[in-house]
C-alpha cells in the first residue's frame, strides 16, 4: 500500500517543478525574510496537562489507530479530494506571483526585427523639368537589434517585494500542508462517526428484538390472564419507542455514509460500507513541546510567514520613496537592403541611463506606506492571536484526555451493572415479584449506558484526532525547511 505522504503525484509534482524553476530563476538574487522568534515570553516548557509526553507526534498519525479501512479511506481522500486540488492551485498561483516579482532582479532582454517601406511627397518644392507632377521618393529599411534594460535596485525595493514573494510562497506551502492535514482528520471524524453510528444501529435493532420479545411474553401472559392491560400496553409502548430510535439511527447512519463519500470525492450514494467496531485508543499521548508547535502546526507557519511578508512590503514602500536608477542598451545593424544586416559595417548601439524621482504623487506613495505598516500590525496581532488558539487548543485536547478515559471506564461499569439488573429483573417479573415498570426501567437504563459508552468511545477517538490536528501532526515541514532564511527559495512539499 502506498503511504499517504508518497500519494497524489499528479498534486504533488507541479509544485516541486515550479519551486525548482523558481529556483533557478532566482538563485543568489534574494532570499526569504528570516523567521520571527514569537512569542519566547510565557511560553512553558512542557504542557500543563502532566500526562503528556514529550515525543512529538508521528506523520501518519492515523496509523496508530491499527485500522486498515481508516488507512484506505485516507489515502483516498488525499489522491482526489476536489478542496485539495484548490490548495495545489493557490500554491502554485503563489509561485508564479514570486517568478513575476523577482524578474525584475534580472535585466530584460528583447530581440527585434524591423523591416519598412516608405513613400514621400514633398510639395511646394519647384523642381526644374517635372512640371506640374509631385516629387515623391520611395525608401526602404530593415533593422535588427539587441536590447537590455535593467532597474538598479539600489535600495533594495524589487528585492523587499521578492522577498515579500517568497514567504507568501511559504505560507501557501503550508496552507497546503495544512488542507492535507485537516482532509485526513475529518476523513478520520468521519470514518469514526460512521462507524460509531452503525454500532448505535445495532444495538437498537437488538434493543427491539428483546422488546418484541417482551412484549410478546406479556401479551401471552395477559391473554392468560396473568398480566394486567397496563403492562401490555408499557411493553407495547416501550417496543415502539425502540423501533423509532432504531429508525433514527438508521436515518443517522445513510448520512453519515453520505458524508465520508464526499470527502472521499464520491458521489453520495449512500451504500459505503463500514467495520462494526471502533478501534481501541492507543495508549501514547505524544504532544511534542509548546515551543515545537511554532514549528510544526501549518497555520502557525501560515501567519508567521504573512507577517514576515507584511514585513518586507513595509521596506518595499518606503524604498519606492527614493530615485529609481535604470540603464538601457541597444545594439544591431540598420540597411536598405538585407544583405547588409550581415555585415559589421552597419552596426549600430545605443546606451543610455535615467533617473526617476517622484516628487508630487498626491500622497499615495506615503499613504502606501501606511497602509503597509498598518497591515503588518494586523499580521502581527493574527499571529499572536492564532498562537493562543493553537496552544489553548492543545491544552484541551490534552485535559480532555483523562476525562473522557475515566467517563468510559465508568459507563463500562454501569453498562455490567445495567446488564446485570435487567438479568434480575426479568427473573424476578417472570416469579412475579417485580412490577412491568421496573423491568422497563431496566431496560431502558441498559440501552441508555450502552449507547453512552459508544458515544463516548467515539469522543475519546475524535478528541485524539483533534489533538493530533492541534500539534500540526502529519505533513509537517522538514527542519531544515523550517529555517527558510537559510534558504534562497522554499524547498519543495514533503
Amino acid at each position: 500500500m502506498k503511504r499517504p505522504h508518497d500519494l497524489s503525484p499528479a498534486l504533488l509534482s507541479r509544485a516541486r517543478i515550479l519551486c525548482v524553476l523558481l529556483a533557478a530563476l532566482l538563485a543568489g538574487c534574494a532570499r526569504s525574510p528570516d523567521r520571527h522568534a514569537f512569542p519566547p515570553a510565557g511560553t512553558p516548557a512542557a504542557w500543563s496537562t502532566p500526562a503528556a509526553s514529550a515525543e512529538v507526534p508521528t506523520r501518519d498519525w492515523w496509523t496508530t489507530l491499527d485500522s486498515a479501512e481508516l488507512n484506505a479511506f485516507i489515502d483516498e481522500a488525499l489522491a482526489v479530494n476536489p478542496d485539495l486540488e484548490a490548495a495545489v492551485a493557490r500554491l502554485d498561483a503563489a509561485i508564479a506571483q514570486a517568478a513575476i516579482a523577482g524578474a525584475d532582479l534580472s535585466p530584460g532582454v528583447g530581440l527585434g526585427f524591423d523591416s519598412q517601406r516608405r513613400q514621400q511627397n514633398f510639395v511646394g518644392f519647384p523642381i526644374p523639368g517635372q512640371g506640374d507632377e509631385v516629387l515623391t521618393t520611395r525608401s526602404t529599411s530593415h533593422a535588427v537589434s539587441f536590447n537590455v534594460s535593467w532597474e538598479l535596485d539600489l535600495w533594495g525595493r524589487v528585492r523587499a517585494g521578492q522577498r515579500a514573494a517568497l514567504a507568501e510562497v511559504q505560507a501557501s506551502a503550508a496552507d497546503f500542508n495544512g488542507a492535507r492535514l485537516s482532509l485526513a482528520a475529518q476523513t478520520a471524524k468521519a470514518w469514526i462517526a460512521l462507524t460509531e453510528t452503525r454500532r448505535q444501529l445495532e444495538l437498537a435493532r437488538s434493543t427491539v428484538d428483546n422488546h418484541r420479545q417482551t412484549a410478546g411474553q406479556v401479551r401471552d401472559r395477559y391473554e392468560r390472564g396473568l398480566r394486567s392491560p397496563l403492562d401490555l400496553r408499557l411493553a407495547q409502548a416501550s417496543l415502539h419507542d425502540a423501533e423509532a430510535l432504531a429508525a433514527l439511527r438508521g436515518a443517522e447512519l445513510d448520512a453519515a455514509k453520505r458524508g465520508l463519500e464526499v470527502l472521499l470525492g464520491r458521489y453520495p450514494s449512500g451504500t459505503l460500507q463500514a467495520i462494526a467496531e471502533l478501534p481501541d485508543i492507543p495508549v501514547s499521548v505524544p504532544a511534542g513541546l509548546p515551543a515545537q508547535l511554532l514549528e510544526r502546526r501549518p497555520d502557525l507557519i501560515v501567519a508567521e510567514r504573512r507577517l514576515a511578508a507584511s514585513h518586507s512590503r513595509v521596506q518595499e514602500a518606503k524604498a519606492a520613496l527614493l530615485p529609481r536608477i535604470s540603464l538601457t542598451a541597444s545594439g544591431g545593424r540598420s540597411s536598405s537592403e538585407l544583405d547588409d544586416l550581415l555585415s559589421s559595417q552597419f552596426n549600430v548601439w545605443s546606451l543610455a541611463g535615467n533617473l526617476a524621482q517622484p516628487l508630487l504623487e498626491g500622497g499615495r506613495l506615503q499613504a502606501n506606506v501606511d497602509l503597509s505598516e498598518a497591515r503588518g500590525r494586523e499580521a502581527l496581532a493574527a499571529y499572536a492571536s492564532t498562537v493562543l488558539r493553537a496552544f489553548s487548543e492543545v491544552e484541551t485536547a490534552l485535559a480532555a484526555e483523562s476525562h473522557l478515559e475515566q467517563r468510559e471506564q465508568d459507563l463500562l461499569h454501569s453498562v455490567e451493572q445495567s446488564r446485570a439488573a435487567l438479568v434480575l429483573a426479568e427473573d424476578r417479573y417472570r416469579l412475579g415479584l417485580e412490577e412491568m415498570v421496573t423491568l422497563l426501567e431496566s431496560q431502558r437504563r441498559l440501552l441508555n449506558a450502552e449507547s453512552q459508552w459508544i458515544a463516548v468511545r467515539r469522543q475519546r477517538l475524535e478528541n485524539r484526532v483533534d489533538l493530533h490536528l492541534a500539534l500540526g501532526g502529519g505533513f509537517s515541514i522538514e527542519p531544515d525547511a523550517a529555517r527558510v532564511s537559510k534558504n534562497p527559495v522554499p524547498l519543495p512539499l514533503n
